[in-house]
């Protein structure tokens, strides 16, 4: 991604799309990872490969059918109809190529650059995503009560949701997950953090993302079972919208807690979530391995499975991601033979590794 251009107009700041969901479109075209990203009424490649925009006749019968079969269908109704679904690639990494100083979290971008927020949501629909994720990993209360975000995790959640909603809403078909990662906290008794004090910050994050617009709620990169725990149960206080629960298994086939794949489906499984999966890890033959035992159970449940583009080198004090767009793709084609029904990306994953998984999956 070196030596990419990315063009972004002005935008509405934060208390305006707090006030205003559709916060005003942009009207001119944007260039990440060399695609242009239409603003306006923006045209997108979907799974098929074919361009779909507002219009039928820009998209010739195919995109038609596409745009069809997806329009007034939710996230559930769509898994039990069997589709796959592309979600989008990292948040942190693309920010950093596109000038996010290190040492600074990605949540800040959703008050100080909104524009670079939207313009990669957009790159990555264009390249394909079916699912966009909002920029709201870390914006837990407890998270940003050290930062000068702090006591703003409502507004900081209403508004990165807004932003994710007005990238999607001229994309039929494209929904937004609303991203809640883990606090950064241990729970008692290894730590401070008790179980209420948890639940109650993820219904609080949960709330502002579901009233902010977005389609599900996604619990990300979680490795202790008793916070994902916590967090399921604030979740369900605040909405009803349908949650996906994601674990990093960090130490291969394992989470840093020690958690398998079994024991995530043994323990998440009867709590009725949407899909149960596993983003970040290790590297992608490990991700095969969590896959499979993942399908091995035959619980019932759709799998969502996001893998770091592979093992990442240290570049001073940038970590390169040296997979490319067709190695990745080659893996998310194994994932979705192995029965995963949702593949995306994360840390390094670009909208060119998006495009080529979209390309294949069609």
């Amino acid at each position: 991604m070196a030596g990419t251009q990315l063009q972004v107009a002005s935008h509405p700041r934060i208390g305006d799309l707090v006030d205003d969901e559709a916060g005003g479109a942009d009207e001119g075209a944007r260039i990440f990872e060399g695609a242009r990203v239409e603003a306006g009424p923006a045209a997108r490649r979907g799974p098929t490969g074919r361009r779909i925009g507002h219009d039928p006749k820009d998209s010739g019968v195919a995109g038609s059918r596409y745009r069809d079969r997806l329009m007034g269908k939710g996230f559930v109704e769509r898994l039990k109809t069997g589709e796959i679904l592309i979600a989008d690639g990292a948040t942190a990494t693309n920010y950093q190529q596109m000038g996010l100083a290190i040492g600074v979290a990605p949540e800040e971008w959703t008050v100080d650059q909104p524009e670079k927020v939207l313009a990669l949501h957009r790159a990555f629909i264009e390249a394909g995503s079916d699912i966009v994720l909002t920029n709201t990993f870390g914006a837990t209360s407890l998270r940003l009560r050290e930062s000068r975000y702090a006591g703003r995790a409502l507004e900081l959640n209403h508004a990165a949701a807004a932003l994710a909603r007005e990238a999607a809403s001229t994309s039929p078909g494209v929904l937004v997950a609303g991203s809640m990662g883990p606090t950064g906290m241990l729970m008692d008794p290894l730590g401070e953090l008790t179980p209420a004090a948890a639940a109650d910050a993820y219904a609080e994050q949960a709330g502002a993302l579901t009233k902010g617009g977005v389609d599900l709620l996604l619990l990300e990169t979680f490795f202790a079972l008793d916070e994902a725990l916590a967090a399921i149960d604030g979740v369900r206080r605040s909405s009803a919208l349908p949650l996906v629960v994601s674990f990093s298994f960090d130490r291969g086939t394992r989470t840093m807690m020690g958690l398998s794949p079994t024991q995530v489906i043994e323990s998440i499984g009867p709590l009725d979530v949407a899909a149960i999966g596993a983003n970040c890890g290790r590297s992608l033959p490990d991700m095969e391995h969590v896959v499979h035992e993942f399908a091995a159970l035959n619980a019932g449940i759709p799998l969502w499975i996001k893998p770091n583009a592979g093992l990442p080198s240290m570049v001073g004090d940038i970590a390169r991601y040296d997979t490319d767009p067709a190695e990745m793709a080659e893996f998310a084609r194994r994932f979705i033979d192995a029965g995963a029904q949702v593949v995306g990306g994360c840390c390094g994953s670009s909208p060119e590794h998006i495009r080529e998984i979209a390309t294949w999956a069609g």
